[in-house]
């Protein structure tokens, strides 16, 4: 059941896009960035965590590069987020986008001859990017997302992503059952990777133990699936993409397979500071 807070702030949300999703695409994503940089991340505590989280890992930072990312970082939340809800013109954008990098036609000879694959990603650039694009060529594609806590937003939200593609598992025993059927029959599955799992695997990430589900390698291994890290990074423009399929991740231990997304991930952060959820709690005890 929606709490009083729920419903407030589903309608602030709502409200807010719909007067956004009047604008042409060019202004409303911009806008977008703008308004959860200079408005919600303040009021929100983002930006505190983001700075949190720089002073712990990137200690050597400058002064003026951490206030940069603090304000950066929420705009391209602020930007997915915006992207993603303008459906059809987003998919217009990216559909089309060439799959570039070393695991590009190991990704591509996987759909011709309807292999399992696990897509490694995380909280990057605009993650759905390399969804949106594969599903709109014809890849079969599904992805598992964690429902949020907020009910009304979590229906908006799903119906939205939804309309990218489909399908999607939550995650839960149910959606754990059709997720497997749909791996063994061929299909790819998107999984976001870089989130704090309290029973996972203590790899680290930027050189501190962040503990990290096994579950894509695990998966890899049981349904002879190749594990391929991919990602859609935003261009210096703000508005548009390019996607980097890396080399697929060699089958061996899950503990090292592991290792192995989050090293894939870090490189692309380090050279993309602004473009990482720095927002996530992502190391803990």
């Amino acid at each position: 059941m929606p709490t009083l807070g729920d419903r407030i702030s589903d309608r602030a949300f709502r409200s807010l896009f719909a007067l956004a999703l009047r604008l042409p695409y060019e202004r409303r994503v911009p806008l977008a960035g703008w308004i959860v940089a200079r408005l919600v991340a303040p009021l929100a505590g983002y930006s505190s965590r983001v700075r949190a989280n720089l002073a712990r890992i990137c200690p050597e930072l400058s002064a003026a590069t951490v206030h940069d990312l603090v304000r950066r970082v929420p705009d391209n939340v602020g930007r997915t987020v915006m992207e993603l809800y303008s459906g059809p013109e987003f998919v217009a954008r990216v559909r089309d986008l060439p799959l570039s990098g070393p695991g590009a036609a190991a990704l591509e000879a996987a759909h011709r001859e309807g292999r399992p694959v696990i897509l490694a990603t995380g909280h990057f650039g605009n993650y759905d990017v390399a969804r949106a694009a594969l599903i709109a060529r014809g890849y079969r594609v599904g992805a598992l997302y964690k429902p949020m806590r907020n009910p009304l937003f979590n229906a908006h939200y799903l119906k939205t992503i939804s309309a990218i593609g489909t399908p999607l598992f939550p995650r839960g025993q149910r959606g754990m059952g059709q997720m497997l059927r749909f791996l063994k029959q061929g299909g790819m599955l998107g999984l976001l990777m870089d989130q704090h799992m309290a029973h996972g695997a203590p790899v680290t990430f930027f050189g501190q133990t962040a503990r990290t589900a096994t579950s894509a390698a695990d998966l890899a291994l049981r349904y002879r699936a190749e594990l391929i890290p991919v990602y859609g990074i935003r261009e210096p423009d703000g508005l548009s993409f390019r996607i980097i399929v890396e080399a697929p991740i060699a089958h061996g231990d899950p503990v090292e397979m592991t290792q192995a997304i989050n090293d894939s991930l870090e490189a692309l952060v380090r050279a993309h500071m602004d473009q990482w959820f720095w927002i996530h709690r992502r190391w803990k005890p």
